[in-house]
């Protein structure tokens, strides 16, 4: 379980560090190579000239704006979230908490269009809104995705992709809004260490920073925000269909206690049934298969029965001996 902490820095190592940033715009073949680095570095990378219109962002962004500003009680007529709909400082189903509030919502127009009955005053607006944007992170994520396959030399470039291009896909929209605190000397976990169990997220913030991720135990690096990029980092799955050569980075969001902090994030997953296993290049006699193949489904279904913080992937590893342990390192 994690629960909010006023010192979450306690006995933690910060490190400043330029994360990747990749230009989409640039030579395909080298944007792949990039690609494939950060994944495999720190599971974490930044894109800009993506191609998602700023007309889009900005319509979302406002979306969001007008739903958080609105008295707790309209906020709360669009929850529980149970999983979707609005929550409040409660994390899941396990007792996880945090600084923050957040609208969570599928990605199916039917979803959308239902949901936003109870979070807009003018409903089609905030549909119409959440349906353009996700429609274009969602392109993004599938050319992201098709790039990291061309860079892996997977021969057929849609493996990924296709996942989350599949009509009945299980992908996930979630705005976070982390308030300012009243101590202006404090700093609070706002969103707990975790990794997304999904494919690929890709996420948009305000200009306030908080995102920090951790490459190893103890180790954090905080990612500096950027109003012409967004951020992307390898889930679960993608680690899973890699054969580990990809991380699923932990990371976490920190409030901060002048200004708030609000974030938008699509987690693109497969289709419930979709079966999850590495393609035929990602298995070789020195790097046999490193986990077993499951469902989403499956997978989803362990995610929900764990705290936020807990290592769900080792569960589904092949096998324990010494030779996975040391490819996993």
């Amino acid at each position: 379980m994690v629960v909010a902490s006023p010192n979450p820095m306690r006995n933690e190592k910060i490190l400043a560090i330029d994360l990747p940033m990749i230009d989409l715009s640039a030579d395909r073949s080298e944007v792949g190579k990039l690609i494939v680095r950060a994944c495999e570095e720190y599971g974490f990378f930044k894109v800009i000239n993506h191609g998602v219109p700023e007309g889009v962002i900005a319509e979302m962004e406002q979306e969001s704006v007008n739903f958080f500003e609105k008295p707790l009680a309209e906020k709360q007529r669009a929850g529980p979230a149970n999983p979707f709909g609005y929550g409040c400082k409660n994390i899941g189903f396990n007792g996880d908490m945090g600084e923050v509030e957040f609208l969570l919502l599928h990605t199916n127009p039917l979803s959308i269009a239902q949901r936003s009955k109870s979070i807009s005053n003018d409903p089609s607006k905030f549909g119409s809104a959440m349906n353009n944007y996700i429609r274009a992170v969602r392109e993004l994520a599938c050319e992201i995705l098709d790039l990291m396959a061309e860079g892996l030399w997977v021969r057929d470039p849609s493996y990924f992709s296709k996942m989350i291009k599949d009509v009945e896909n299980d992908s996930f929209f979630r705005i976070n809004h982390y308030p300012s605190c009243c101590n202006n000397n404090t700093t609070r976990v706002g969103f707990g260490e975790h990794s997304d169990p999904q494919i690929l997220t890709i996420l948009r913030s305000n200009d306030v920073g908080g995102l920090q991720i951790s490459p190893d135990h103890g180790v954090w690096i905080p990612v500096a925000p950027d109003p012409a990029a967004f951020c992307v980092n390898v889930g679960d799955v993608l680690q899973a269909m890699t054969n580990g050569r990809f991380v699923s980075v932990r990371h976490r969001a920190l409030s901060d206690s002048s200004q708030s902090r609000m974030s938008m994030a699509y987690f693109g997953a497969p289709a419930l049934q979709a079966r999850v296993s590495a393609p035929p290049e990602m298995v070789t006699i020195n790097r046999p298969s490193l986990y077993r193949p499951f469902t989403w489904a499956e997978y989803k279904a362990t995610a929900y029965s764990l705290s936020l913080g807990d290592n769900r992937l080792d569960l589904f590893i092949n096998c324990k001996d010494d030779d996975h342990k040391k490819l996993l390192d």
